[in-house]
């Protein structure tokens, strides 16, 4: 089931609208760059921050190496980076990240992009940016296979377990209260702790965006023991976040989005994490949401527009 038209929508746009609010800030530092190019330029180094266990986006390969469809984006902004400051050969750091202290790694400059499965809203975009749209998800329920769960009402009195510093968190709290459910909440470190807490039969369902959810089923070969159930719960927009109140490095991200989008280069990209097998083996088989293409499109026309 996809997110419906008239949802998605108005949100779609207020997601772009996020994506490119990046503050207008005047620039400082060395040679006219801003803070973080500055440093970017001084160590000839971007830091990527990465997630272990969000598959497709970032995630871990057989030989522990951060890959997915986020960092591939990252690396790509790494390269418009390195137009700006004037260096081609800047190296790539990669730093582990948390769903619970990746804004803080931002914000604390531990990281310069944070390459993983963030969902760009208002609250967060009062103290990050956010790059054009990269993916539509939203909140739902993983339950064994046996389990009469359908809802998150057939939950009520029952524990559901939700990973820490997620905005399902936020939107399965609110859900709980708004009808009176009566959930246990339990909270995982990160979606493999979450997945591995449902398996032990130490939560009735697991809640977070449904393409993560599909992932870690793929990828645990568990399509026999659990399933995706439930309307969506809340609307998620995905964006690689970075610090704001930098103009430079915002319309370089920019400029890579559109880049991207005018080569045709975006579905490709998708194609290659959503539908064809990834590097560890598996396929997960999510076909491009029309919302989605529209967006990639949009990037296309305005680079066109732009030339």
């Amino acid at each position: 089931m996809r997110l419906s038209m008239a949802i998605s929508g108005g949100l779609l746009l207020a997601a772009c609208q996020l994506a490119t609010g990046a503050s207008a800030q005047t620039t400082g530092g060395s040679e006219g760059l801003s803070p973080t190019l500055s440093a970017i330029k001084t160590a000839h180094t971007v830091r990527l921050g990465y997630r272990e266990s969000s598959p497709p986006f970032s995630f871990l390969d057989q030989a522990n190496r951060p890959i997915g469809y986020s960092l591939e984006l990252c690396e790509a902004v790494v390269e418009e980076i390195g137009v700006e400051v004037d260096d081609p050969n800047l190296k790539i750091a990669y730093v582990k990240v948390t769903s619970d202290d990746r804004i803080d790694a931002v914000l604390q400059n531990k990281i310069d992009l944070e390459c993983g499965s963030t969902t760009a809203n208002a609250e967060r975009a009062k103290r990050v940016a956010f790059s054009p749209l990269m993916f539509v998800a939203g909140t739902k329920l993983m339950v064994p296979k046996a389990s009469s769960v359908q809802s998150l009402t057939d939950l009520k009195g029952k524990t559901i377990v939700v990973t820490k510093g997620t905005t399902n968190e936020q939107a399965i709290q609110a859900a709980d209260k708004k009808s009176s459910l009566g959930l246990t909440i339990v909270v995982g470190a990160d979606h493999e702790q979450s997945y591995q807490m449902l398996v032990d039969g130490k939560a009735d369902a697991f809640a977070t965006d449904d393409i993560l959810l599909s992932s870690l089923i793929v990828r645990h070969k568990a399509q026999d023991k659990f399933r995706v159930t439930g309307d969506y719960l809340s609307y998620d927009p995905y964006g690689i976040m970075f610090r704001k109140g930098e103009p430079q490095l915002a319309a370089a991200v920019d400029r890579t989005f559109r880049k991207l989008g005018s080569n045709h280069d975006l579905v490709p990209l998708y194609n290659k994490w959503f539908t064809a097998r990834l590097p560890t083996g598996e396929r997960l088989n999510v076909p491009i949401s029309l919302q989605l293409e529209e967006a990639f499109k949009a990037m296309d026309d305005s680079a066109s527009a732009n030339n």
